[in-house]
């Protein structure tokens, strides 16, 4: 196992496609997560935090539709649901540029 500070930066900075495409940030993820997991030392943790990340904020986002129906509440909670996919997968990118865990808030543990 290597240690791949960039790969690993770069994997969280990857949850940004979704600005562009909607669903990239979770694929993109998840397919250097399953493909490199067992050769970057932590890549399995990062990757794990990601997909767990991208899978809450989908369920929130799919929570928060039926929700604009009742005083626009949904509004606020895709609003506040973007504002988390854009931040968190920086900050985190920052973290793991200097060898540090990277941390989610609200993350559901899908995958442990």
């Amino acid at each position: 196992m290597k240690d791949d500070k960039q790969l690993l930066t770069l994997l969280h900075l990857s949850q940004l496609i979704d600005l562009v495409t909607g669903i990239g940030g979770l694929l993109v993820p998840l397919i250097i997560w399953t493909l490199k997991k067992d050769e970057i030392i932590a890549l399995d943790q990062h990757g794990k935090a990601i997909i767990n990340f991208q899978l809450s904020m989908i369920v929130y986002a799919l929570i928060a539709i039926p929700l604009v129906l009742l005083l626009g509440l949904g509004i606020l909670v895709l609003i506040a649901v973007g504002i988390l996919c854009l931040i968190y997968p920086i900050l985190n990118a920052l973290r793991a540029s200097s060898g540090k865990d990277p941390i989610y808030p609200f993350s559901i543990q899908f995958i442990k």
